[in-house]
């Protein structure tokens, strides 16, 4: 098992310490960033990824958007917007799912 760098994963500070506080315990990426079994570890505390599963954005859910720390996919959709340039939602892109635990 190995360790990753939380910033490589998480690349934002909200999302880091969204993860310290509970409510992020999993991100959507367009790549593999992790592999189940791996660890991180975010100002002491240390998190295992539990499960790595290719999905595409018309499988998120409101559901799938509270555990990326937003209020539902609408919003998770604004901040796609807002974070990528010239970003298009469609429905057929493949992304990662990365979920994680505190150990």
């Amino acid at each position: 098992m190995s360790e990753l760098d939380a910033e490589a994963l998480l690349p934002s500070e909200r999302m880091r310490q969204g993860a310290l506080a509970g409510d992020v315990t999993q991100i959507h990426r367009g790549h593999r960033y992790a592999e189940e079994g791996e660890t991180f570890v975010i100002d002491g505390t240390t998190f295992e990824v539990t499960e790595v599963t290719e999905r595409t954005l018309g499988d998120l859910t409101d559901e799938d958007a509270r555990a990326e720390g937003m209020e539902d996919l609408d919003a998770y959709r604004q901040l796609l917007d807002r974070a990528h340039d010239n970003f298009e939602w469609n429905d057929d892109n493949e992304i990662v799912l990365h979920r994680f635990d505190q150990r």
